[in-house]
């Protein structure tokens, strides 16, 4: 069955014979966007975490069917190595990533949170990251990153 998704601002099209085949999967392996990480495939890491119509989701959680009509933004899409998005620039100026494979979900979710919130408190930040797993414990440097991100932390 053919599909066309918004990715990044781009239609692209596929075909999928399963209409239920996790988007994460079509994003990775037909379209090349490898940024959203497969950790747990059931939506309770975030690392396959993309912004779909403005929300955090969990991409391994979302079935092909489901994402058509749907604006999704992937890492790859959020900012460039030349102007990275505030998020990404504050992540790397607070060092935020140990081994990075949270890394993605951690952005996407704080990305989101700061288009519908731009200066959230750090509760609210919390509150939003309380769903994206870390095991390096880079948490503390996640959250500067985050009120970086937002101008509400001095530098």
């Amino acid at each position: 069955m053919p599909y066309t998704l918004t990715v990044n601002g781009s239609e692209r099209s596929l075909e999928s014979r399963d209409p239920d085949q996790p988007l994460l999967y079509v994003l990775r392996n037909a379209l090349g966007f490898t940024g959203p990480k497969f950790g747990c495939g059931l939506g309770q890491c975030g690392a396959c975490t993309v912004i779909a119509d403005g929300s955090p989701i969990r991409s391994c959680q979302l079935p092909i069917s489901a994402a058509q009509g749907m604006k999704i933004t992937t890492i790859e899409g959020l900012g460039t190595i030349e102007k990275p998005h505030p998020v990404q620039a504050a992540f790397i100026e607070e060092a935020a990533a140990q081994c990075g494979y949270c890394t993605n979900g951690m952005v996407m979710t704080s990305a989101a949170l700061l288009a519908q919130n731009p200066k959230p408190s750090v509760e609210e930040v919390k509150q939003a990251l309380a769903g994206n797993l870390c095991r390096c414990g880079t948490h503390d440097r996640v959250l500067r990153a985050v009120m970086r991100a937002s101008g509400r932390q001095k530098t």
